[in-house]
């Protein structure tokens, strides 16, 4: 008995070995994973290896876009920069006292006319000059305009000796003059040819009085002169005098037109 319960447990024994081994006991599992633990492992590093390839390509990229970017603004900014320069150049306009005149033009009423008349008075004493700089304005501190009131005459001398002792007083103030300061509507360069209608505004001196004058001018334009007439209106009260009454003369309006037929020669 002995003998046969000792063969039969080595039977059982080896018979629960083998059934053990075909299940994969886990005494089988345990020593297998030491061995494929280490090969998978290796895995993980090798993708972040690859990684910061990738990441590298991305700064070579950006700046060659703002390399880019301030070449187009300095390639830009140049051509636009360039303005259209005037070639112009200061002038003076040179009063040819040949050929130039001032007048006065008044209604008034005489004695034995039911209808008012026109008074004309000229002088053809004028003298002066105006100045444009390159920018177009005016020269203000070397221009004027000069007129001698002495030289004034009319159609009837009687009329002109009274202008002339009582109205105007030109013992005292022997000239008007005009400093022009403002040429609104004329070009710079100033024109070689054609015609064309612009203002001149400045200060009118008379009887000792000045006074701010707007002149409506119509002028012609040459490479050498410049040629027109010029107008303003203006009120004898406003420098100081009082319309002339004397002769035959009953009386002449306030409002008086002032005329300028001029040529001037141009300088630069």
């Amino acid at each position: 008995m002995p003998f046969l319960t000792r063969a039969t447990t080595v039977t059982v024994s080896t018979s629960l070995a083998l059934v053990l081994t075909a299940c994969g006991s886990p005494s089988g599992s345990q020593s297998g994973a030491p061995a494929t633990t280490p090969t998978s492992a290796p895995a993980a590093p090798a993708a972040a290896t690859s990684a910061p390839p990738q990441a590298a390509t991305q700064p070579t990229s950006a700046p060659a876009a703002a390399t880019s970017a301030p070449a187009q603004a300095a390639t830009a900014q140049p051509t636009a920069a360039p303005q259209n320069t005037s070639a112009a150049k200061a002038v003076t306009l040179a009063i040819d006292s040949a050929n130039s005149k001032a007048s006065y033009h008044a209604h008034e009423q005489l004695v034995g006319n039911t209808l008012p008349s026109e008074a004309v008075g000229t002088s053809t004493a004028v003298s002066g000059s105006v100045v444009i700089a390159a920018d177009g304005s005016i020269a203000a501190d070397q221009s004027q305009i000069t007129v001698d009131l002495n030289k004034l005459t009319s159609d009837q001398s009687r009329r002109d000796n009274f202008m002339k002792s009582d109205t105007l007083q030109v013992s005292r103030y022997p000239t008007a003059t005009f400093v022009p300061r403002e040429a609104p509507g004329l070009p710079s360069p100033l024109p070689t040819s054609g015609q064309l209608t612009f203002q001149l505004l400045g200060d009118l001196t008379v009887h000792g009085v000045t006074k701010p004058v707007t002149w409506q001018i119509t002028a012609q334009f040459a490479a050498s002169t410049v040629s027109g007439d010029a107008t303003a209106n203006v009120n004898i009260t406003d420098f100081g005098m009082e319309p002339p009454k004397a002769g035959p003369v009953l009386s002449i309006e306030d409002a008086l037109i002032l005329e300028l037929a001029f040529s001037a020669a141009r300088e630069s």
